[in-house]
């Protein structure tokens, strides 16, 4: 990304202490443009890819506006935005940026998402929306007084009262969905569906329908998601995958361990090697392998 804007500033933050269960930690940033290159202009776009996810993505920016693109769907993308809410996803997505900006993004569990938005995530499920674009005006009102705060400690203030005030007016969730996610997310994605419903009292069906209409995604790609957040986040923490060589790469490069992937993915809950790599493949684009190399752009949780 030689000459694409540069990454100035990164400050990470906690939420208060009572929103920690439902809300990700905050990401404020600043980028600028390389020197010499006048207000963006002729600077190439830095591309961001953002992998699939069980989550709610909120970014709420000023200066330089982004592009954020489902390959699966030029609809479901938004473009020349500076703030929107995202996902959740079961596919990934990039984003795209020419000019100097600053913001802050953080994440949501759906059941808080679905609260905070005061949207069905059936709504939102796979695309982007500007916030300009939702039926309440606060989300935009909120940017405007982040980019006027002095500091990122006074932003991370103004997010917690924000997130409060919204979580304490809204409707709660359908206790049903509330614990179906509580079980979900509890069992990192291994609980089975029908043992879901059957705890709940519901049938899968039904489970199904409301799942997806409430918090974005159907519970058995919710499972799965989970699943493979886990392994994303371990990903990044594991010294033991820096020895293993691509399982998807040729042969001849293949001089680490035979078993050592698939001592990974019997680890992180798969099947086998194989079925770690399709899932990789279909909610990063990419091979496990081929996302710790250097050059991987993702402000995605991991």
């Amino acid at each position: 990304m030689t000459g694409g804007p540069v990454l100035d500033e990164v400050c990470v933050g906690l939420p208060a202490a009572r929103l920690r269960p439902v809300v990700g930690r905050y990401l404020g940033y600043r980028e600028g443009v390389p020197v010499g290159v006048a207000s963006g202009r002729g600077a190439p776009p830095l591309v961001r890819h953002e992998a699939a996810g069980a989550f709610v993505v909120l970014i709420l920016g000023w200066g330089a506006p982004l592009d954020v693109l489902n390959p699966r769907s030029a609809a479901h993308s938004a473009y020349r935005v500076d703030s929107f809410v995202a996902g959740p996803y079961d596919g990934y997505c990039t984003t795209s940026t020419a000019g100097a900006g600053a913001g802050v993004q953080l994440t949501l569990t759906p059941p808080a998402a679905r609260r905070v938005l005061g949207v069905p995530l059936g709504e939102l499920a796979n695309r982007a929306v500007a916030v300009d674009g939702l039926p309440d005006p606060w989300l935009d009102r909120l940017r405007v007084r982040l980019a006027g705060a002095p500091d990122w400690p006074h932003r991370f203030a103004l997010l917690d009262a924000a997130l409060d005030a919204r979580l304490a007016d809204a409707d709660p969730v359908d206790p049903h969905l509330g614990r179906a996610w509580e079980l979900l997310a509890g069992s990192a994605g291994h609980l089975g569906i029908g043992a879901l419903a059957g705890e709940l009292g519901w049938s899968r069906r039904h489970l199904a329908a409301r799942f997806r209409r409430e918090l974005g995604l159907g519970p058995k790609t919710t499972a799965r998601l989970l699943r493979f957040q886990r392994a994303y986040a371990m990903l990044g923490r594991q010294d033991a995958v820096s020895a293993p060589p691509d399982p998807a790469g040729p042969a001849d490069r293949r001089t680490g361990p035979a078993d050592g992937w698939a001592e990974l993915a019997a680890r992180w809950g798969y099947y086998d090697q194989s079925h770690l790599i399709r899932e990789f493949r279909e909610f990063t684009g990419m091979t496990p392998a081929a996302l710790g190399r250097p050059g991987s752009h993702s402000s995605n949780p991991g």
